[in-house]
C-alpha cells in the first residue's frame, strides 16, 4: 500500500512541477511542503531555501495578517485574485496575484495552496495596453476610424422584434445617457455597442473597450482612472481609460465581473463626471458616455451579488436585451446564407447554400453560442466542403449527432431549452402572485420570497 501511495505522490508532484503557474503549499504550521520551480523563479529563490522552512522566515516582510496563505489557514476560506506585495529573503520586491485555497482531507484542514501569477508582468502588459489605447488617438484627441467598424446596417435580421430593438437603439444613440446591454455570449453585444457609438454625436470621438473580467481590482482601477507618479513603486503619471475616452464612448464589457468596491467608484464617476488618478488629489472632469454589457440578466447578477443595485439603477437609464438566436428562428437560415456568401468570397468558393437536411438540423439546434457559433459552424463547413451545397457530411462533430425533424409534433432539441421554460413558469408565478396581492409589489415579492427590486425588474422585463 505504501508503495502505491509513494507512486501516487510522485505522479502528483511531477504534474504540479509541469504546471506553468507558481504553486506554493504550506501545512497548518505555515511550513512549506511544496514549492515548484515557477514559484522559485517568480520569487528569485532556490527550492531548498523555501521547502521545509517557515513561510515568514523566507518572506520576512510578511506577517500573519498580510500573508494570503496564513490568512486562509486562519479563516479556512478561499481568497481569489488578491494582489500581494512582499520582499523575499534576498531583499527583492515581489508582486503577485494570488488565488489561495484551504486544503481539507476528510473534513480536516491540513494546509493551504496558493497559485500565483507574476503581477509585475500583468501590470506591465496592462500599462502597455493603456499606452496603445493612447497612441491610437490623433493629437487632437479624435479616434482613428478603424476603432469602430460596425454600424446598425451590419446588424442583420429578419426578426421583427430585433428590428425594433435596432430602431430604438439608433434613435437613442443621440442621447448622452448611460446604456446597459445584456445578452448571452455570442449575441453581438460589442457589435451593437459600436453601432450605437457610430450613430451617436460622439462618433468622431474615441471608442475604447475594456473587459472587466479576471483583472485584479487595483489593476483595473489604475487602468480605468490612471495613476499619479509615486502612488506606488514604479508608478508614473498616466491617464486612465476615462481620460482617453474623453469626448467619446467607454465600453465596459462583463461589468458584473468588476469588484464591488470598484463598482462604487465607477458610480461616483458617473454621478460627478470627474475622475481622480490613483495617488492624486487633482480632480479631472471627463465627458464620457459609458456603455456597459453583461452576459447575464441584471436581476440575476444583483441576486448573486455580482452587481451593485445602486450602480444598476444609474446605468439602467437605457437598457437593451439582445435576443438569443434560438428566439430568432427566421434569422438562422437567413444569416447562414449571409455567412456562406462572405466565405465564398474569402475562400474563393461557389457554395450555393444548405441542403434540406442541414437546414432542418440548423433550425432544430438551440445554438447556445448564438450568432458566433453559427458563423464559426459555417466557416468550418465551408472549409471542408467539396460540393456545391453544405451537407450533413460537412457538419462539425457535435452537430452531426443531431437528426433532421421527422415529425413536427415531436419535441425538438430547442423545446428542451431550460431558460425558455423557466421564463414561462416565472411569468405565470409572478402574474398569479400579483393577482393574489392585488398588484401590491411589496406583498408579492414577500410571497415569492425575492427582493422587491428584483420583482420590479422582472415585471418590467416580462411586460406584466
Amino acid at each position: 500500500m505504501n508503495s502505491i501511495s509513494n507512486v501516487t505522490e510522485e505522479i502528483l508532484s511531477a504534474i504540479l512541477k509541469c504546471i506553468d503557474e507558481a504553486i506554493h503549499v504550506v501545512n497548518t504550521d505555515g511550513i512549506t511542503i511544496f514549492y515548484n520551480e515557477v514559484a522559485a523563479k517568480h520569487d528569485g529563490l532556490d527550492l531548498k531555501e523555501v521547502v521545509g522552512k517557515p513561510l515568514l522566515s523566507v518572506f520576512p516582510s510578511l506577517n500573519e495578517q498580510s500573508s494570503t496563505l496564513l490568512k486562509v489557514i486562519e479563516t479556512r476560506k478561499p481568497i481569489y485574485n488578491e494582489t500581494q506585495s512582499f520582499v523575499n529573503l534576498h531583499g527583492r520586491k515581489i508582486e503577485t496575484v494570488n488565488t489561495t485555497l484551504p486544503i481539507f482531507v476528510q473534513g480536516e484542514l491540513i494546509g493551504a495552496v496558493e497559485i500565483a501569477k507574476d503581477y509585475s508582468r500583468i501590470k506591465q502588459l496592462s500599462e502597455r495596453l493603456v499606452e496603445i489605447q493612447k497612441s491610437i488617438n490623433h493629437p487632437n484627441g479624435k479616434a482613428l476610424k478603424q476603432q469602430t467598424v460596425y454600424k446598425f446596417n451590419d446588424l442583420l435580421t429578419n426578426n421583427q422584434h430585433f428590428a425594433m430593438i435596432k430602431k430604438k437603439a439608433e434613435k437613442l444613440a443621440k442621447s448622452d445617457s448611460p446604456i446597459l446591454v445584456y445578452g448571452e455570449s455570442g449575441t453581438g453585444k460589442e457589435l451593437f455597442v459600436q453601432s450605437i457609438h457610430n450613430a451617436s454625436n460622439r462618433s468622431g470621438g474615441p471608442f475604447i473597450a475594456q473587459n472587466c473580467a479576471a483583472i485584479p481590482e487595483n489593476l483595473l482601477e489604475s487602468i480605468l482612472f490612471g495613476t499619479s507618479k509615486g502612488s506606488y513603486t514604479g508608478a508614473v503619471d498616466r491617464p486612465g481609460l476615462f481620460e482617453l475616452a474623453n469626448g467619446g464612448t467607454l465600453f465596459l464589457d462583463e461589468l458584473n465581473s468588476m469588484p464591488f468596491d470598484l463598482q462604487a467608484k465607477l458610480l461616483r464617476v458617473l454621478e460627478d463626471g470627474a475622475v481622480r488618478r490613483i495617488g492624486s488629489t487633482k480632480v479631472i472632469s471627463v465627458n464620457v458616455r459609458v456603455i456597459s454589457a453583461m452576459n447575464v440578466y441584471p436581476g440575476e447578477a444583483m441576486e448573486q451579488n455580482q452587481l451593485r443595485t445602486d450602480l444598476f439603477y444609474r446605468l439602467n437609464v437605457l437598457t437593451f436585451e439582445l435576443m438569443p438566436l434560438r428566439q430568432r428562428k427566421e434569422d438562422i437560415l437567413y444569416l447562414s446564407e449571409v455567412f456562406i456568401s462572405q466565405y465564398n468570397k474569402k475562400l474563393r468558393k461557389h457554395i450555393t447554400g444548405l441542403d434540406k437536411n442541414v437546414s432542418e438540423i440548423f433550425l432544430s439546434h438551440p445554438w447556445p453560442g448564438n450568432v458566433r457559433e453559427l458563423k464559426h459552424t459555417i466557416e468550418y463547413m465551408m472549409n471542408v466542403s467539396e460540393g456545391v451545397k453544405l451537407t450533413e457530411h460537412d457538419l462539425p462533430v457535435m452537430l452531426k449527432k443531431m437528426k433532421p425533424i421527422e415529425n413536427s409534433d415531436k419535441r425538438t432539441p430547442s423545446t428542451f431549452v431550460l431558460r425558455d421554460h423557466l421564463k414561462e413558469v416565472e411569468q405565470e408565478l409572478i402574474s398569479e402572485a400579483l393577482a393574489i396581492c392585488k398588484g401590491n409589489v411589496q406583498k408579492a415579492s414577500a410571497l415569492l420570497d425575492i427582493p422587491r427590486q428584483t420583482l420590479q425588474y422582472k415585471i418590467k422585463k416580462l411586460n406584466l
